[in-house]
């Protein structure tokens, strides 16, 4: 039972926070036009503490951003970054590394200055990707709608091959690193997670990404084939999706944390470098390892677009993804070097 001290002080806190919230819209319609470089986002990512900014403001190549406009929950494009108009250079990478995109621009902008500012990405799921390719680009997020060329594709190998099959991809297909799963938790894991077998109990809640569309979803079911059979992944991806006990994700990497830090959910699995991020990023997330005879491996991999407008600066990141410069700051987040052939 809770008592009236502890639900008035949790009162409170939810008042005190939608107040907030209203506080700064009101605020971002008056004040915005007005001051240079303030960034509503912020401010409310620090009221509500369930929006952590991931990005720190530095996810944005451009060096012009004009009037920022950003409110948590209404207007807020996470995993859109840069000018859509004219860039020099697009890259359609799948979200499972896109805490990593602002360190490789950056490193990349450096060894091609006359790029900088000039790189536009996006971080959606790479099903999605896919599709936003097929539809010549084009995009629609709320009310807006734009359209973005992609010069190139990176995703799982899996996925890049079927991509290049379907001819909206040119080959090869580029490996250039690896990546493996674990089960991310709350902080301190409050509901004592220890296994794979532990997600398919009655009672623990999940937040698991949906197979439909995101490309993670093939490993996480062979994973938990390998650790209970046929019966846990029907536990996990059907019996608690209908009983309510399973949320599918429709962007994992943004929403899977999320849900964890807002109560939603006991535990999912992610990709782990997203889960050693989210720790690095001071966040209340955390993470239990997977056994190697249990886990499933992530070959990432990259290719040209069918009609890249920008092929030579396509090339250029392709070839930097290789680079050294590039796989110190992929393994700074837990991925291992691919040591296959590469394709030429």
């Amino acid at each position: 039972m809770i008592s009236v001290d502890k639900g008035f002080k949790a009162t409170t806190v939810i008042l005190r926070r939608a107040i907030a919230t209203s506080l700064l819209v009101i605020t971002v319609g008056v004040l915005a036009p007005s001051f240079s470089g303030f960034t509503p986002v912020y401010a409310a990512d620090q009221d509500l503490g369930v929006y952590p900014p991931w990005s720190h403001g530095e996810n944005n190549p451009v060096e012009s951003r004009g009037l920022e406009f950003t409110v948590p929950e209404v207007d807020n494009l996470p995993d859109f970054h840069g000018n859509p108009i004219n860039p020099r250079l697009s890259i359609f990478v799948g979200g499972n590394y896109f805490f990593a995109m602002a360190p490789l621009v950056q490193a990349f902008e450096k060894k091609h200055p006359d790029l900088k500012g000039k790189v536009y990405y996006e971080t959606i799921p790479p099903g999605l990707l896919a599709e936003q390719i097929k539809h010549g680009g084009i995009i629609t997020v709320g009310n807006m709608t734009w359209s973005v060329r992609a010069d190139v594709y990176a995703a799982g190998l899996r996925r890049i091959d079927s991509t290049i099959k379907d001819g909206y991809a040119t080959g090869p297909a580029i490996p250039y690193v690896t990546n493996t799963l674990a089960i991310m938790v709350p902080k301190g894991n409050p509901a004592q997670i220890a296994t794979l077998n532990d997600l398919g109990k009655p009672g623990v809640r999940l937040v698991m990404p949906n197979p439909a569309f995101e490309g993670i979803g093939r490993q996480i079911k062979n994973s938990l084939a390998k650790a209970g059979g046929e019966e846990l992944v029907r536990a996990v991806y059907e019996t608690k999706v209908k009983n309510g006990e399973t949320l599918l994700t429709h962007i994992h990497h943004r929403q899977s944390p999320l849900y964890l830090m807002q109560g939603k959910a006991d535990a999912g699995i992610t990709w782990q470098s997203e889960a050693i991020f989210q720790e690095q990023a001071g966040n209340p997330i955390g993470y239990v390892t997977i056994p190697d005879d249990q886990n499933a491996a992530g070959i990432y991999a990259v290719a040209m677009v069918k009609g890249a407008p920008h092929r030579a600066a396509g090339k250029k990141w392709i070839k930097f993804l290789q680079s050294p410069e590039a796989q110190e700051i992929f393994g700074h987040f837990g991925f291992k070097p691919y040591q296959g052939a590469v394709p030429q």
